[in-house]
């Protein structure tokens, strides 16, 4: 795999991560008899054990969500230096990373722990590994 095809990877990657957290700011689909809908601002265990107001809650988890889905669409960007300074990727990675692990725990559900997992990784490829977006797929 040539050094365009990785950076193009990983650019689509960020962004479908940052990208499936604006899950939080669309409806439920109606679902007769199915699953609960994880993406649910109302689920939090914030407002249940800590007794907050939801309007409260679903305004910090809007905030997050937006700043998730900016900075790693941006990280994506950066990735393939379009429009975004390649220099600015580390930051926008940590960043997105961070948004999107406190609104993980937050509003945490099972099924979501994948997300964990992938911001980890992340945050271990740019903080220890110290993966940069000029070095992808060199």
């Amino acid at each position: 795999m040539g050094t365009p095809v990785m950076k193009l990877l990983v650019a689509l990657f960020l962004v479908a991560h940052g990208l499936i957290h604006a899950s939080w700011l669309s409806p439920a689909p109606a679902t007769a008899g199915g699953p609960a809908w994880p993406f649910a601002f109302a689920d939090s265990w914030l407002v249940t054990r800590l007794g907050l107001d939801g309007g409260s809650v679903r305004i910090l988890g809007t905030a997050l969500v937006l700043a998730t889905v900016v900075l790693l669409v941006a990280a994506g960007l950066a990735t393939m230096g379009w429009l975004v300074p390649a220099g600015w990727w580390t930051p926008l990675v940590v960043g997105g990373s961070v948004a999107s692990l406190a609104t993980l725990t937050l509003f945490f559900h099972p099924w979501l722990v994948l997300g964990f997992a992938i911001d980890v990784v992340l945050l271990w490829a740019v903080l220890v590994n110290g993966w940069e977006a000029t070095a992808i797929g060199a």
